[in-house]
């Protein structure tokens, strides 16, 4: 029988490429966008022909509840839920000085809110599965990136919250951990001046950014049932670029 998983964020970047991972490996995924139906529906058409299948089902997740929903689709799907991949973000950029309340909460909400406010579901939905849940953070939780407050803050409650989830969550046979990077190369839709790119991929010790890809890879295998010993672990994916400080 195939997996099933959910994946925050699904239809764009690392969500995606988790998305076309898992796909490619035979699951079944439900892939959760808040507003672009346009990046839905390319998804959709770009996992079609793998192994596995793909639908989508849009909720804003900076709504107290909205998760319920996405996961009441994949009770009625598949009965239950192999995987929750988090790879959403309310990515608002903005200095300290600049950021409101309002920003910080929204980030806070989308963080936390699909793993907090749906811990004691998703242990009923992966209640005799092995189930693997895997929130996709970044190095701006650890150290300060530019314009990244309120999102910095919110990656670092994220891992926070995986380290506890990670222990609740452990003598029901889940998984709980987070995947981390830095800077991501997405080719031409990759974020800030071209020079910046190019300077951190020629100071990362394998010599180029991290990629989406590079991502899911290592998502993929803390979903393989061989993970099934570690919890609540943070892995950095990023060439090696934090060794250096």
């Amino acid at each position: 029988m195939s997996s099933s998983a959910v994946i925050t964020g699904g239809t764009r970047g690392v969500g995606l490429a988790v998305a076309r991972k898992l796909c490619a490996n035979g699951a079944d995924v439900l892939l959760v966008y808040g507003h672009d139906d346009t990046a839905a529906k390319h998804a959709v058409d770009l996992l079609s022909g793998l192994p596995g299948t793909a639908c989508t089902v849009k909720a804003d997740l900076a709504v107290p509840g909205s998760i319920s929903s996405v996961l009441d689709v994949a009770r009625e799907r598949w009965g239950g839920l192999d995987v929750l991949v988090h790879s959403a973000a309310a990515w608002r950029p903005s200095l300290t000085l600049e950021a409101t309340l309002r920003d910080a909460r929204d980030g806070l909400t989308v963080a936390l809110a699909p793993l907090l406010a749906a811990a004691p579901a998703l242990v009923e939905l992966m209640s005799g599965r092995a189930g693997r849940i895997v929130a996709v953070s970044s190095s701006g939780a650890r150290q300060v990136v530019n314009r990244y407050a309120t999102q910095g803050m919110a990656k670092a409650a994220l891992e926070s919250l995986v380290r506890y989830l990670a222990v609740d969550f452990a003598r029901s046979g889940i998984t709980v951990n987070a995947v981390s990077s830095s800077k991501l190369d997405k080719g031409a839709a990759t974020a800030g001046p071209s020079e910046v790119a190019a300077a951190l991929a020629a100071r990362t010790p394998a010599g180029r950014l991290t990629t989406p890809e590079d991502i899911a890879n290592v998502v993929s295998l803390l979903c393989h049932a061989d993970a099934g010993w570690i919890h609540g672990q943070v892995i950095t994916v990023d060439g090696g670029l934090s060794l250096l400080g």
